[in-house]
């Protein structure tokens, strides 16, 4: 283990954020709105405030995904309506999780409430039902405590109850706690235990340190003591390093150092390159999006080759009595489904086949030789292939069948199958 040094900490002013007074309920009655298509990037704390970045007008907004953010007279957040429709993969910081937060103030305590689509109470990310956010006369914001719906405190799913801020030169100190007020790291996957976050003047987190009970910067048992983080003038999240107690640039748990994100001109992700302490890139990979849809290619002749063979080869499995042929072309998970009649009940019901049954009967349901024409009539139709999903319709001597075939590790299998009788006759009417 390297010997750790004490990092001087620079002194830089302190971003304050205005807040937040109002008693007046009738100061919500007027409101202001405004549209984000995205929320600030956030793995630092919930001490970093919610903010809309890449705002768009009202008409923008009715074609594209985005918040609302609602502002009263006061210009205070009073409310935010989530219609993010395109969220991927997202850092539980930087996403909400819930249609609605409503936020309600007193002069010295913000509360956050979280609603469903059909307006009723739920969780947030956090797994908890209430934030209440605390402010000294000052405005600074110093505790957050979380609550169930019945107003009694609650742990987070990251094992927290509570967070406690306080102001030491230049950076806010955190410190978090679980019910039983002992003290808990920043997450369960990154061990930082007391942080020290140092904002940029525009308010937006810049340094997250490790710190010890001295508020030294320290490292933790992986040699990282802090982490950076740097947005363009747009607000996105374009680069995020790893550093040890000396300043330098270290490996994280994951192996990387630094990465780099590029952002198409609507703030969506487009690229995410990791780099070592050397700066050698180590990987490079695109990130998917559902505001940047592709389209699939044209199904392949070995797909369509593949499709039409597992198709038939469930009516051969039957016809030729092949039981690891019927394993070969139908999912585990299968789904078989016909319309079948209830006698005692007078009532169309719906009857299943599963996958062992259908293995079952290709070893023994054929075996007079009886249940099919000596030369069977096995039609296959494709009726369409989307990149790994497609529809089939089989026609045979005695049935009409609609199959689903999924592709997975590389290989298509019957996974949803709906039947009737070809001669519909033999269903009451």
């Amino acid at each position: 283990m390297k010997k750790k040094r004490n990092t001087p900490i620079l002194l830089i002013p302190f971003f304050v954020l205005g807040l937040l007074y109002v008693t007046d309920s009738n100061a919500q009655d007027s409101t202001t709105d405004k549209y984000f298509r995205h929320l600030r990037y956030n793995h630092v704390s919930p001490h970093v405030p919610i903010k809309g970045i890449h705002e768009i007008n009202n008409e923008e907004a009715n074609n594209d995904s985005h918040y609302i953010f609602r502002y009263n007279k006061a210009n205070q957040l009073v409310e935010i309506i989530n219609n993010d429709y395109h969220q991927g993969r997202r850092h539980p910081l930087a996403s909400i999780a819930a249609h609605r937060i409503v936020f309600e103030y007193t002069p010295e305590l913000e509360t956050r409430i979280f609603f469903d689509i059909k307006g009723k109470r739920m969780m947030n990310v956090r797994k908890v039902y209430k934030e209440e956010y605390k402010y000294d006369k000052k405005g600074f914001k110093y505790a957050l405590n979380f609550y169930n719906l019945d107003d009694k405190p609650m742990e987070s799913n990251w094992k927290i109850a509570n967070y406690k801020w306080t102001k030491n030169k230049n950076l806010i100190i955190e410190k978090r706690y679980n019910l039983e007020n002992r003290h808990v790291d920043i997450s369960p996957y990154f061990e930082f235990r007391i942080t020290g976050i140092l904002y940029a003047k525009n308010g937006d987190p810049k340094m997250n340190y490790n710190l010890n009970e001295k508020l030294e910067v320290q490292e933790n048992s992986l040699g990282v003591a802090s982490y950076c983080d740097i947005y363009d003038k747009q607000g996105n999240h374009i680069e995020y390093s790893y550093h040890d107690a000396n300043g330098q640039l270290t490996k994280n748990q994951w192996g990387y150092t630094f990465a780099r994100k590029e952002f198409d001109d609507k703030g969506y992700p487009i690229t995410e390159t990791r780099y070592d302490e050397h700066h050698k890139v180590l990987t490079k990979r695109n990130l998917p999006s559902s505001a940047r849809i592709r389209k699939a290619d044209i199904a392949s002749k070995k797909d369509t080759l593949e499709i039409r063979e597992k198709s038939l080869g469930y009516l051969i499995a039957l016809q030729e009595l092949k039981p690891d042929l019927m394993r070969d072309v139908f999912h585990q998970d299968l789904a078989k489904r016909t319309l079948g009649y209830d006698q005692e009940s007078k009532k169309e019901v719906i009857r299943e086949t599963t996958y062992g049954q259908m293995v079952g009967f290709a070893e023994s349901w054929n075996r007079s030789g009886t249940k099919f024409p000596p030369k069977p009539t096995n039609m296959v139709e494709i009726l369409d292939i989307y990149n790994r999903i497609a529809t089939v319709k089989l026609i045979s001597d005695n049935w009409v069948e609609y199959l689903h075939l999924i592709k997975t590790n590389n290989q298509w299998h019957i996974i949803n199958l709906l039947w009737q009788y070809k001669n519909v006759n033999q269903y009451p009417k």
